[in-house]
């Protein structure tokens, strides 16, 4: 029996174990509430319904189909260039993130045509030298070009004008292209940004046309002649190839085996398969995709508070990045003033002629001047030089221009370009570009916002940008998909065999 003394003790106890017990309960409830940075990240994916892969739902074609095994040697050809020394990969490399890694592209008249990246200089025999590149804006990357829907180029001149219905194409309504006048339609464009964004390099003097051979001719004559080269037939300018061999590729590529030069290379197909080829070069399983679909230790902490810094707005303790670079493809596909410098020619603007205007040149919208299309940030890490013309060259360097451009410019490290680019209007012209930037956010234009970060901050946003790079563009293995191999068919002998500035094979 349990005295009356020991009864007392035993409840003494008791209430103090409970009072233990509901206090740890309590600091546990409250701990609960603050939610992991795991947590935060999950909800924002949640809010902006985000699936970490925007080629779902999409028909794109795949690099082992004929098509665009046909279109990759196309792509490859120098065949392609006016006078044979330049070809399409010359600025749009797989090794080189699909570009170049140049801030601003060597096209024709190179010192050396098979040298690609730095080390590749525009020859002083060439035509119009002037100690720099003559390619005035920066070559974006093809990788994902299958998952834009509204624009392709910086200023956006081949567009779609039904919207984003449809893979890489429009809603039935057409595409836009420089061939007509701003919001026609262009009846040879086919239903494809990809497709109409092909026939435009071949037709540039400065990109692949050159001066000489096809000096003189327009845009519609261009595509005849080099239709005609690899057809073997006609008349074409120059002359025909010494070694052809294409109508076979042609006929296994549309898998038509009786297929004549005549049906079968047309400059329509020869984009279709050209079309194919970027189409297929699809490049989304990042480290980001995997975490949005549920594994979470696919990114570290740091590039989990990157990803809230990306996505929060500015009034949200965030750096605003997403409310341009929104979506699984990290792009509104819209234009924007960020007042990036102006490096190289220029588009022939401005005072001295060697300013560029952007998306002004396209509408004539004095609030479109020195836009520029938002690019996607999927595969970032491996697609620098950044901005329209190539400015920075690290990552690090054009986050921080972003976050306030002025003071980004009054700090502008010039050694991170190559030193024969033209640079002598830099300033003034990239003021302008920044007083324009101004100049609209007075005026309620939604603009680039001044961001304050933090070291720390920063070093976060990169871990996350770094996040959105697929491992494939990164290991020569996986991206040789889309480079010929040894063993391939050289329907023309004219294949540009990619080598780097030590002469090692790309």
């Amino acid at each position: 029996m349990i005295s009356s003394k020991s009864k007392a003790i035993y409840r003494i106890s008791l209430l103090f174990s409970c009072s233990v017990f509901l206090a740890a309960c309590s600091d546990n409830n409250d701990s609960a509430k603050e939610p992991s940075t795991t947590q935060k990240v999950r909800s924002l994916i949640e809010g902006l319904a985000l699936t970490g892969d925007p080629s779902m739902g999409r028909n794109l074609p795949t690099i082992n189909e004929p098509k665009a095994q046909l279109g990759m040697k196309l792509f490859f050809s120098k065949a392609l260039g006016g006078d044979s020394d330049a070809a399409c990969v010359t600025c749009h490399h797989p090794a080189l993130g699909g570009g170049d890694d140049l801030s601003l592209p060597v096209g024709v008249d190179a010192e050396t045509a098979d040298l690609l990246g730095p080390g590749r200089f525009h020859s002083e025999a060439g035509e119009h030298f002037d100690g720099g590149p003559t390619v005035p804006r920066n070559a974006p990357t093809t990788f994902n070009i299958g998952l834009w829907d509204k624009v392709l180029f910086h200023d956006g001149r081949v567009e779609s004008l039904g919207g984003t219905a449809g893979m890489n194409g429009n809603d039935g309504q057409g595409i836009r292209t420089p061939d007509v006048a701003f919001g026609q339609i262009d009846a040879s464009a086919d239903n494809n940004l990809t497709t109409a964004q092909a026939r435009f390099p071949v037709t540039s003097g400065e990109e692949m046309k050159n001066f000489t051979i096809l000096a003189g001719t327009n845009n519609s004559e261009v595509r005849t002649n080099l239709a005609q080269r690899l057809g073997d037939y006609g008349t074409p300018l120059g002359g025909f190839l010494a070694v052809n061999n294409w109508l076979v590729e042609f006929q296994v590529g549309f898998e038509d085996p009786t297929g004549t030069a005549e049906e079968l290379i047309n400059f329509a197909n020869i984009v279709e398969a050209i079309g194919d080829y970027e189409n297929s070069q699809v490049l989304v399983e990042t480290p980001w995709k995997a975490f949005v679909q549920g594994d979470n230790q696919a990114i570290a902490e740091s590039a989990k508070r990157g990803a809230l810094l990306f996505f929060k707005s500015s009034s949200e303790g965030g750096a605003a990045c997403a409310a341009c670079h929104s979506g699984d493809f990290f792009t509104d596909e819209g234009f924007h003033v960020t007042g990036l410098p102006q490096i190289g020619r220029g588009k022939g603007d401005g005072l001295e002629a060697n300013d560029d205007f952007g998306r002004f040149r396209e509408t004539n919208i004095e609030t479109d001047k020195y836009a520029f299309r938002t690019p996607s940030l999927l595969n970032v890490t491996a697609t620098g030089p950044w901005g329209h013309a190539g400015a920075h060259t690290s990552l690090e360097s054009v986050v921080k221009y972003h976050l306030n451009p002025q003071f980004g410019l009054d700090d502008y490290d010039f050694s991170q370009i190559a030193p024969n680019i033209q640079v002598v209007d830099m300033v003034p012209n990239t003021q302008l570009a920044i007083d324009t930037l101004a100049a609209n956010r007075e005026a309620g234009v939604a603009s680039l916002e001044d961001i304050d970060l933090t070291e720390g901050e920063i070093t976060d946003l990169l871990s996350f940008l770094r996040s959105l790079t697929d491992p494939c563009v990164e290991d020569r293995v996986c991206i040789g998909q889309w480079v010929p191999d040894a063993s391939d068919s050289n329907p023309d002998a004219l294949r540009l065999n990619a080598i780097n500035e030590n002469s090692d094979f790309l």
